[in-house]
């Protein structure tokens, strides 16, 4: 019997390879490799996807996050708002502004912050808010968006998890001034290395972040500011471009897999994951809860089937943050961080593999 993987990466470039073995020998031909055709075309195409003005492809889902910061004029001195429960990296692109991270509770049923947990969290100096679409499905982005216009805040979506889906028919991206993208391998639609993209609504921000991703130059050897190295490289726009137009089908064929487990985990005593009805969720993770969590994850590995625990320890007590923040009172990300589980989810995933974790789960909860 074969081990049961998270997802399956040979099993997607298997399919995909004449047209993505196409699209690097269309760049090594060109010569190209930097800044070029390739990356102007995705960034078009997503921008398309999402309904957003322009788009900025840069080097990683992090620099995404971080050049829009900085594109917003976040610095030393403002504080952002973000839920503790989430991956690091949307906490250190905010350290690396000089600005300061507050952390907000998340509802316990969605994972996702609320208006109300980042209300909460709200200080006079708190300019910017980073809303962070967990696992594939969107948070409450109309309460949120008008949070923020009251409060004169600017909405950052961290979109690394969820592109595709969409609130009320609204995608993932194009709620706030900036949606931050990340093109991980792992990811529902994911480069051959690091990769990540800005959606703008604004022409002004789309400029100042390609100046920002190119050492603050708007012309050849002139240098306005101090900007950054993060530029996406055309091998990596051209495999994501060959990719793109597969997205809708593989996200619909994560969403029959999510529905596949719910009706073979039914009456299992796990919790599954909350769909909202606002929008489609297109589950890059599929995540159950269990205050027998590690006992599952054990059973699993026996069978050879892979989980994972997304996240284990909320950022506000990580050692990074703990010091600062490791006082806060957050007990819905302390409590998702003790319970998470995420099972195997990808296009490739067969029926007769659904079954074999459903199988585990069930009897070891027998």
């Amino acid at each position: 019997m074969s081990a049961i993987g998270m997802l399956d990466l040979r099993a997607e470039y298997a399919e995909l390879r004449p047209a993505i073995d196409q699209a690097v020998q269309r760049v090594l031909a060109s010569g190209q490799f930097i800044l070029g055709p390739e990356g102007a075309a995705l960034e078009a195409e997503i921008a398309a996807l999402t309904g957003a003005a322009q788009a900025v492809a840069v080097a990683s889902g992090t620099d995404a996050l971080h050049l829009a910061l900085r594109a917003a004029g976040i610095g030393p001195g403002d504080e952002v708002v973000l839920p503790a429960f989430t991956f690091i990296a949307t906490a250190e692109a905010v350290s690396y502004t000089g600005a300061r991270p507050v952390f907000a509770d998340i509802d316990p049923a969605t994972f996702n912050a609320t208006a109300a947990t980042l209300e909460s969290a709200l200080t006079p100096a708190t300019r910017a808010a980073i809303v962070v679409h967990l696992y594939g499905q969107c948070a409450e982005m109309p309460e949120i968006a008008r949070l923020c216009e009251a409060r004169g805040l600017t909405l950052i979506e961290d979109c690394a998890q969820a592109i595709g889906a969409d609130y009320d028919g609204r995608a993932a991206g194009a709620w706030g001034a900036y949606g931050c993208f990340s093109f991980y391998p792992t990811k529902n639609l994911g480069a051959y290395g690091d990769a990540g993209l800005v959606t703008v609504r604004s022409a002004d921000d789309a400029a100042r972040l390609r100046m920002l991703r190119h050492h603050g130059s708007g012309r050849t050897y002139e240098h306005e500011f101090v900007g950054y190295n993060s530029r996406l490289d055309e091998l990596q726009a051209a495999i994501l471009r060959a990719k793109l137009p597969h997205l809708a089908r593989f996200n619909e064929a994560r969403r029959r897999v999510a529905a596949r487990y719910r009706k073979g985990l039914a009456g299992c005593d796990v919790l599954l994951p909350t769909e909202h009805g606002r929008g489609k969720h297109v589950y890059h993770q599929f995540t159950v809860r269990s205050a027998q969590r590690d006992a599952l994850r054990a059973a699993l590995g026996s069978a050879e089937i892979a989980s994972g625990v997304y996240y284990p320890i909320p950022v506000h007590r990580q050692p990074a943050y703990a010091d600062e923040h490791g006082a806060c009172v957050l007990p819905a990300s302390d409590a998702a961080a003790a319970s998470v589980l995420s099972l195997p989810i990808h296009p490739y995933l067969r029926e007769a593999d659904i079954e074999r974790v459903c199988a585990v789960l069930r009897d070891a909860k027998t």
